[in-house]
């Protein structure tokens, strides 16, 4: 009976695994040890993140940037103030010309020829104005004789009543000492004396009026050499013209003449560069909170990688981008989409700076203007200070 027992708990032992007659359980293993390796770099993975949002968050709010910003200069126009074919072109592409440079001469035939007419003109009517001085003396001469005339026949009028009231009291009912012939004669030539008087006072008076006229025609005349010199002056001008001369100082660009073509007054020929440029910095509204006349700015231009210049918050534009569109956007339409503006600024660079990069930097180019806003207000105080100077 105790060997069924025994057999039947051997079963049971051997039915269980891992149990065996006269087996000992086996131990637990040990857990493993973390790896040094693997705690560095996952500790410098979390400095690296911090450090990076800890700059992420400083820049975002002590450094205001954009990428909407482009070089910008003073771009001259040259254009023909005059019609006329160019006989010369002194100028090539990308050429240096300073101030007052010959760019290009057209034809003076017509010019030339219109200045000498006007000439002719002038020098036709101050003849006529001799003339006028020469009539003017002789209607003086004619007006003085009329004058003296006058004179003579008043004595002679005079002299003609004192014979009348004579024989007027030689003859009378008590006296007759002179015939009725006499006395009548005496009375005829006084009445002669006074009608040639008249005569000869209407004739000065037209002699005086001949003076009056001869003048006249002799001031429109000299008014006439007036206006006819002024034409002169312009005719001189416009032969000017004929030689197209540069504005400014630059470089030139966008060259459209050539000796032979006919040109128009208006029609653009070249254009001058200057070398001041500048860059113009399209901030959003919302970056404009903080920025102030006179601050540093870091501006990177693409074409020229590696370079940064430092540039200056100059002014701001009076008005956001969008309002001086060809068709500024009308927000009172009902269907309103609030759309964050574009507000221009201006940052201008030293000129020694901008001559070292040696005409490199030019209008158009695109840039990247970075302002640091917690610079504090020396800058911009200054720039205040010179401005109200």
């Amino acid at each position: 009976m105790s060997n069924l027992h025994t057999e039947a708990e051997q079963k049971v032992l051997n039915a269980v695994p891992g149990a065996s007659a006269g087996a000992s359980p086996r131990a637990t293993p040990a857990a493993p040890q973390p790896n040094r390796r693997v705690l560095v770099v996952a500790a410098l993975v979390a400095l690296a993140a911090l450090a990076a949002g800890g700059r992420m968050w400083y820049r975002g709010h002590y450094f205001v940037e954009t990428e909407n910003a482009y070089v910008t200069g003073h771009v001259h126009p040259v254009s023909s103030r005059i019609a006329g074919v160019v006989t010369r072109v002194m100028i090539e592409d990308n050429q240096l010309v300073h101030e007052g440079d010959v760019i290009a001469e057209l034809d003076p035939f017509d010019q030339r020829v219109k200045a000498e007419q006007i000439q002719a003109q002038i020098d036709t009517t101050e003849q006529q104005v001799g003339q006028s001085d020469a009539q003017i003396a002789q209607v003086q001469a004619q007006a003085s004789a009329a004058a003296a005339q006058v004179a003579q026949s008043e004595a002679q009028l005079v002299r003609a009543k004192q014979d009348a009231e004579r024989f007027g009291q030689l003859y009378n009912s008590q006296m007759k000492a002179v015939s009725k012939a006499e006395l009548d004669a005496a009375n005829a030539g006084r009445a002669s004396a006074v009608a040639d008087l008249a005569a000869r006072r209407d004739s000065a008076a037209a002699a005086k009026a001949n003076i009056g006229a001869a003048t006249a025609a002799r001031d429109v005349l000299k008014a006439q050499i007036k206006v006819l010199r002024v034409q002169l002056k312009d005719a001189q001008q416009q032969l000017a013209y004929n030689r197209i001369v540069a504005p400014v100082t630059g470089r030139i660009g966008k060259r459209a003449v050539e000796v032979g073509q006919r040109v128009q007054p208006g029609q653009q020929l070249t254009a001058i560069v200057q070398d001041n440029v500048w860059v113009t910095a399209n901030f959003k509204e919302t970056q404009l909170a903080d920025l102030r006349t006179g601050q540093n700015v870091k501006v990177t231009i693409d074409a020229i990688p590696g370079k940064t210049l430092m540039g200056q918050v100059e002014s701001f534009s009076p008005a956001s981008g969008a309002q001086f569109a060809l068709l500024p956007a009308d927000n009172a339409t009902g269907n309103f989409t609030k759309i964050v503006q574009r507000v221009p600024v201006k940052i201008v660079f030293k000129p020694e700076d901008v001559k070292a990069l040696s005409g490199r930097l030019v209008p158009g180019m695109s840039a990247l203007a970075e302002v640091e806003v917690n610079q504090g207000e020396p800058a911009a105080a200054k720039v205040a200070q010179q401005a109200q100077r």
